[in-house]
């Protein structure tokens, strides 16, 4: 693999009231479609060798959207499971958890019922590694705001805590030096064709 497209999929049903998901199913908004549209010409563009792409339906969508219907679906792009906090909205446990929601957003604290931190990262790392060995060229990840942050810190040692809740339909990039995952470099961060997100929602 030379080049590592990732990303998060359009805004959700959910993500428009701020509440949780995980690994709820949840729908595209209508904004979330629009804004993956925007996004396609920039993904075409680039013109990647191989599409995967998380097997929730949000995810699917908006890799549909931006022109890949046949993406590969796979479980272990899924969000980070969180457990009883599923369905949760994010101000709400904010006030009510006693700093266990920054605790947890920079992955120092699992949920009830939820996924560690660690076993998150390592599985989102595994399979796009595993994708990786498949692709001489561009590979485009479709998936989670979650999965981005897994994939900084899995690849790049980037900590969740250092980096900012991932816009909705925005690209980051990772460059392979040499073609191997073992020397990847941060290209482009939460790209939006629409303007940057500075309050994206988890």
């Amino acid at each position: 693999m030379d080049r590592l497209l990732v990303v998060r999929h359009g805004e959700s049903e959910w993500n428009a009231v701020r509440r949780l998901q995980g690994h709820a199913d949840i729908s595209l908004s209508a904004k979330g479609r629009d804004q993956a549209l925007a996004l396609r010409a920039t993904i075409q563009a680039l013109a990647p060798d191989f599409v995967a792409t998380s097997d929730l339906k949000r995810a699917r969508d908006t890799a549909e959207l931006l022109g890949f219907k046949e993406a590969e679906p796979l479980a272990g792009l899924r969000e980070h499971d969180v457990g009883s906090w599923t369905g949760r909205t994010i101000p709400d446990l904010q006030a009510e958890s006693g700093g266990a929601y920054a605790r947890w957003r920079a992955g120092a604290f699992t949920p009830p019922g939820g996924e560690s931190w660690i076993d998150f990262r390592n599985r989102a790392k595994s399979a796009v590694s595993t994708l990786a060995e498949k692709v001489s060229g561009t590979l485009l990840v479709v998936a989670h705001g979650g999965v981005v942050r897994a994939i900084l810190e899995g690849f790049l040692d980037i900590t969740p805590q250092r980096i900012i809740p991932v816009g909705t339909a925005s690209l980051t990039v990772l460059r392979c030096q040499g073609g191997s995952t073992a020397n990847m470099r941060l290209e482009l961060f939460n790209y939006s064709p629409i303007g940057p997100v500075f309050d994206a929602p988890d």
